[in-house]
């Protein structure tokens, strides 16, 4: 099956490099006003989905804006429920205004891993989503305990893998906060997206060899080099396009 390539965007960098990398993904994971983003920003970056046949997906993510949802916060089932539905429909509501839908939806940052950690919480995260968006993707973790319960319920679930974070022997990524966590270097980019591509395989610390199948590989927008990496992304995958388009886009003429 051919690689999507999603990005996590609308999370405060300038419109020129959304449009940037809106060109060559085929995904778009649009923070909905938690740990990033406004009404403007969103109608922003689904309106560039739009122009370039990009699947538009929620980002939610814990209201810390100062530390960017990245920081681990204690949140009940029920306040986790809560923010998922404020969020979404927030951008929900944005892309029917302009006449189309959400196609997935992405945890970030803290969320996407205590998700992973929180049987309860990965309870009330599925449990919400299979309530209210019962049709959308839910991009999470390539072998991770999430993918697993969301297929077990019937959700639709793509495995993801992160093109620019090293990964622990568990599958699991390395603390950003640990030196090295951060893959910058294009010649190690560029062999982990050909071994995915090729083999759904990439090599962790150690050396331990990871079979992770992935359907969606990502990227950060605010990693150093994010457009860079989005090209060069794209023209390794262009050999197998993704699903819904290709993966990299003409710009379009009104």
């Amino acid at each position: 099956m051919p690689l999507d390539l999603n990005c996590d965007l609308g999370e405060g960098e300038s419109p020129a490099k959304t449009e940037a990398l809106m060109r060559c993904v085929s995904s778009a994971n649009i923070a909905c006003g938690g740990h990033a983003g406004d009404i403007t920003s969103m109608e922003n970056a689904i309106g560039l989905a739009l122009r370039y046949g990009v699947g538009i997906g929620a980002h939610p993510g814990s209201p810390d804006r100062a530390k960017f949802g990245r920081v681990e916060v204690r949140l009940l089932p029920s306040e986790l429920s809560a923010l998922l539905v404020q969020q979404i429909s927030g951008l929900e509501t944005i892309a029917h205004a302009l006449n189309t839908r959400l196609r997935h939806v992405k945890l970030h940052g803290a969320l996407y891993h205590i998700t992973e950690r929180n049987p309860e919480l990965a309870a009330a995260y599925l449990e919400t989503i299979q309530c209210w968006w019962p049709r959308l993707i839910i991009f999470s973790l390539a072998k991770g305990k999430v993918l697993n319960l969301a297929k077990q319920r019937g959700l639709a679930a793509w495995g993801e893998a992160f093109l620019d974070r090293a990964y622990l022997p568990d599958a699991t990524l390395v603390p950003r906060a640990e030196p090295g966590a951060l893959l910058t270097r294009f010649s190690e980019l560029k062999a982990r997206l050909l071994s995915l591509r090729n083999s759904g395989e990439l090599t962790a610390r150690e050396g331990t060899l990871l079979r992770l199948r992935p359907r969606t590989l990502s990227i950060h927008s605010d990693s150093p080099n994010s457009t860079r990496i989005a090209r060069l992304a794209a023209a390794t995958l262009a050999a197998h396009p993704p699903t819904p388009s290709p993966a990299c886009h003409k710009r379009k003429t009104p």
